[in-house]
């Protein structure tokens, strides 16, 4: 366990989360805490600091008032060539709408998070909620993102989602690309398809699930680029293959890696799990 859950029962929920390395190798974690469903209880985003990528001391939080938000969801983090960090938060427009939107934060080291002005680089629309991105750095020394969409047409309806794809020059104004994943009727993921991680072989992790009443219980299946056009995604599996979600892949310099996930416990409260992966 890297993070307990923050208390017992539905909604309380440590998760979501997206971990870099610093250039010392130590490990730098941002992640989601919600203190239940209702739009009154707290929620933050977290940004903690590690030596083995195990134990971590917060460095900064960002909870949702500081953005004007119902709540907060996945963040995702990126540590720059130049040095300095990159934030990117989701928070949730107050009710009754349904929408959310992405900000980006920049700082000269994690701690900085703790006052840096947010900018909107997702804004999303009145036709679509944006939200749990990944972001990259792309091979050709530019950025790269994968973000989870939800459609707001149909009231009651918003819990759908797909992935989209976008690229950028400067990681702060983004070309759209459109949907790269989307779920497959009749399947486990008929209802939803997030992508939450792609290494750079090509293989990915995202977020399914088959129903509406599913939400909040997605599950990990396997993805893979197709070669055929830009970020585009394939599934490569048939049913789930683990009961998690929003799995973290984290490259390690010499080989393996470090994985992260929310993990549910029997109570339906959620933490944050790492493992080490050789």
């Amino acid at each position: 366990m890297a993070v307990p859950a923050p208390g017992a029962g539905v909604g309380q929920w440590a998760g979501s989360s997206s971990a870099a390395l610093d250039a010392d190798g130590s490990f730098v974690l941002a992640y989601r805490v919600r203190h239940g469903h209702g739009p009154e209880n707290p929620v933050e985003t977290v940004v903690a600091h590690s030596e083995d990528g195990e134990g971590f001391e917060t460095v900064a939080t960002l909870d949702k008032e500081r953005f004007g938000a119902q709540s907060m969801e996945r963040p995702a983090l990126v540590h720059t060539d130049d040095g300095r960090w990159r934030l990117y938060v989701c928070p949730a427009s107050p009710a009754p709408s349904k929408h959310w939107w992405i900000d980006v934060l920049e700082a000269d080291d994690p701690e900085g998070f703790a006052t840096a002005e947010p900018r909107t680089v997702f804004p999303g629309d009145e036709r679509t909620g944006v939200k749990d991105p990944l972001v990259q750095r792309s091979a050709d020394g530019g950025w790269q993102a994968w973000i989870c969409c939800h459609p707001l047409d149909e009231e009651d309806e918003e819990d759908r989602m797909t992935t989209a794809y976008a690229t950028s020059d400067d990681g702060l104004d983004w070309t759209w690309h459109g949907t790269v994943l989307a779920p497959r009727p009749g399947m486990w993921d008929a209802r939803g398809a997030r992508v939450t991680a792609v290494l750079g072989d090509g293989r990915a992790a995202y977020d399914g699930r088959a129903t509406k009443e599913e939400n909040w219980f997605e599950r990990t299946g396997l993805a893979r680029l197709t070669g055929r056009r830009p970020g585009e995604l394939e599934q490569s599996n048939d049913d789930a293959v683990f009961d998690a979600r929003y799995l973290d892949v984290v490259p390690l310099p010499n080989g393996g890696y470090r994985i992260y996930y929310e993990a549910r416990l029997p109570d339906e409260s959620h933490e944050l799990r790492t493992e080490l992966i050789q």
